[in-house]
């Protein structure tokens, strides 16, 4: 809902925001029966310069009259009429009536208030008309008016400002985490910094390895459990004074206040080599972390070139192989970073043919990944229907037939002590025909699954037609 550019709303939301002030526009008719007004609170929050910006709205609707029922009912009881009406604006002079007991109301005793940018007005005056108007002004000095504000008005604004602290709550943490999101994280470590800019800190940049490739194979939910339980690790490992904060997707930050990285080393090891797990389909699937971090004002001279250098530091250890952490060092070149460009994905789905990653155990041959030249093969359309139609088996890609000794073959190759194994065979697809392909398989130490199998498959026959004078 965009208030600030509505026709009917933008002009009243535009003077809540530039004034700092509450609003209050309606009486109006609900698109569910009857009629509200609506109250709105701009958000403030500030960015990481202590700017103050305009975030949003927090809005309550109130029903009318029926917020006021139990208010101006002492006064129905003791044989009165009123009338409670509201300007439209903070720049508008007519009133809207917003309540009535029915009936005209001729001299009454009225009082006047001024709440969210409108002007209110009460009337009130005997249903018999005047007999002694000293002792109306009494009452309704002394209690009525009163009692309407608190149980009606005044409740309403409570509410409201409940939901506008809930919000700039709300907008400060991660919501699937429950941690600081980047906002958050920057706020508080700009808080710190300004108030001790001599004390040591260490800044940490970390991030889930082959995070993608997880929610690839297992889903998103499965991915969104392991942000959870990596989130759940830092508030237990972390002490209390630590800025926990997640930068986006499966990227997180620490901010370890009052510290330098020798002080630190030992226990950032030991987070980075935690065994973390996440249950898929009743089997616990291990993750792993990769984590770099640095120090100021010994590496960086304020807070964003602080996180610069550990995320320099994070990006060296992609370099090197991920699976373990490691603290910035000036000689740490940003343009190497190029070189982590091409993920998995990027590469494998520009290979001149099919390729596959399954589980190198003759029991369990789950295929971890396919890229979309051997989903085409197999005649599927997407991973989904690829990884159904096969049931997550390698196997199931062979014709019956051919499936022992195409696995005989392949283990003893590998039995031989080669790394590469060579075979042929015809592909299953899912329409039921078959398509002569050559398997070139590599084994390979993985740190999620132990020894998988990284494969070529190449359509023979267009091999055969391409290269006959060479086969």
């Amino acid at each position: 809902m965009d208030l600030i550019h509505d026709e009917a709303r933008g002009k009243i939301s535009c003077y809540a925001r530039d004034n700092h002030v509450l609003i209050m526009q309606g009486p109006f008719q609900l698109k569910q029966g009857g009629y509200g007004i609506a109250v709105r609170k701009p958000v403030y929050l500030e960015d990481e310069s202590g700017q103050e910006f305009f975030w949003g709205f927090t809005i309550v609707i109130i029903r009318v009259p029926e917020i006021f029922s139990d208010s101006v009912k002492p006064l129905s009881d003791f044989g009165y009429q009123y009338c409670l009406s509201k300007t439209g604006s903070p720049w508008e002079e007519a009133y809207e009536v917003v309540d009535c007991s029915g009936g005209s109301i001729s001299a009454p005793v009225s009082y006047t208030f001024e709440i969210g940018g409108s002007v209110w007005k009460l009337e009130v005056m005997p249903q018999n008309g005047w007999v002694e108007k000293s002792y109306l002004y009494s009452i309704f000095g002394g209690g009525l008016l009163i009692v309407l504000l608190l149980t009606g008005l005044t409740a309403a604004l409570l509410i409201l400002d409940e939901n506008r602290q809930e919000l700039r709550k709300l907008a400060l943490t991660d919501a699937l985490t429950g941690i600081y999101n980047r906002h958050g994280f920057d706020k508080h470590v700009t808080v710190y910094m300004k108030k001790y800019p001599e004390k040591h800190c260490v800044g940490v940049q970390f991030d889930i390895d082959d995070f993608k490739l997880i929610n690839d194979i297992y889903g998103h939910a499965s991915g969104d459990k392991a942000l959870q339980i990596l989130a759940e690790s830092m508030r237990k490992f972390f002490p209390d004074h630590a800025v926990l904060g997640r930068n986006g997707g499966d990227e997180f930050c620490i901010f370890l206040p009052d510290c330098t990285c020798k002080e630190a080393e030992e226990k950032l090891v030991q987070f980075t080599k935690q065994k973390r797990f996440f249950v898929y389909e009743g089997e616990e699937r291990a993750f792993n972390i990769s984590l770099g971090y640095a120090e100021y004002p010994v590496h960086a001279k304020s807070q964003l070139q602080l996180m610069h250098c550990a995320d320099a530091a994070l990006y060296e250890v992609k370099l090197r192989g991920k699976k373990g952490s490691l603290v910035y060092d000036e000689g740490f070149d940003p343009e190497v970073r190029t070189q982590l460009g091409f993920a998995l994905r990027d590469i494998s789905e520009n290979l001149p043919g099919a390729f596959i990653i399954y589980k190198a155990d003759y029991t369990d041959d789950e295929i971890l990944f396919a890229n979309s030249e051997l989903i085409r093969l197999a005649g599927c359309e997407n991973i989904e229907e690829f990884m159904t139609y096969t049931q997550r088996s390698f196997r199931s890609l062979i014709r019956e037939d051919e499936r022992e000794g195409v696995e005989q073959s392949i283990w003893q190759q590998i039995g031989t002590g080669q790394c590469n194994d060579y075979v042929h065979f015809y592909l299953k697809k899912k329409d039921g025909t078959y398509l002569k392909v050559l398997d070139h398989g590599r084994i390979v130490e993985s740190g999620h699954y132990g020894k998988v199998f990284y494969v070529l498959i190449m359509d023979w026959d267009s091999m055969k037609e391409k290269y006959r004078d060479s086969l």
